[in-house]
C-alpha cells in the first residue's frame, strides 16, 4: 500500500509565498516521475510542474518563474515551493507519483495521487 500525503497548504495574501509537501510513503521500490497539479470545484484538474526522477522539471505557463519544483529521492518527497502569489492560483493542490512497487518477483507500477491541500491567495 502506499500513501501520498500533501502539506503546507493554507491562506495567504497576494504576492506571499507558500511551500508544499508530498510524502510518499508504504512498499516502495522506485518513484519515477512526480508532479504538482490543481483543480478548481467543477473545472478539470490541471498540472502545474513536474520533476523526473533525474531532476528535469516542467512548468505550465502560468507559474514560470514564481514556482519551482524539486524533490529528495531520498526521503520520497517533493516540493512546490510557490512565490508571488496570485489570487488565481486559489485551488485545491494535488500531487501525483509514478511508483514501483512489489517484491523482486512481483512488481506493479502505477500512478498514485495525493488526497489534495488548499491553497487560498486572498487580501
Amino acid at each position: 500500500q502506499v500513501q501520498l500525503v500533501e502539506s503546507g497548504g493554507g491562506l495567504v495574501q497576494p504576492g506571499e509565498s507558500l511551500r508544499l509537501s508530498c510524502a510518499a510513503s508504504g512498499s516502495i521500490r522506485s518513484i519515477y516521475a512526480m508532479g504538482w497539479f490543481r483543480q478548481a470545484p467543477g473545472k478539470q484538474r490541471d498540472v502545474v510542474a513536474t520533476i523526473t526522477s533525474g531532476g528535469v522539471t516542467n512548468y505550465a505557463d502560468s507559474v514560470k518563474g514564481r514556482f519551482t519544483i524539486s524533490r529528495d529521492n531520498a526521503k520520497n518527497t517533493m516540493f512546490l515551493q510557490m512565490n508571488s502569489l496570485k489570487p488565481e492560483d486559489t485551488d485545491v493542490y494535488y500531487c501525483k507519483a509514478d511508483i514501483l512497487t512489489g517484491t523482486s518477483t512481483s512488481r506493479r507500477r502505477s500512478d498514485y495521487w495525493g488526497q489534495g491541500t488548499q491553497v487560498t491567495v486572498s487580501s
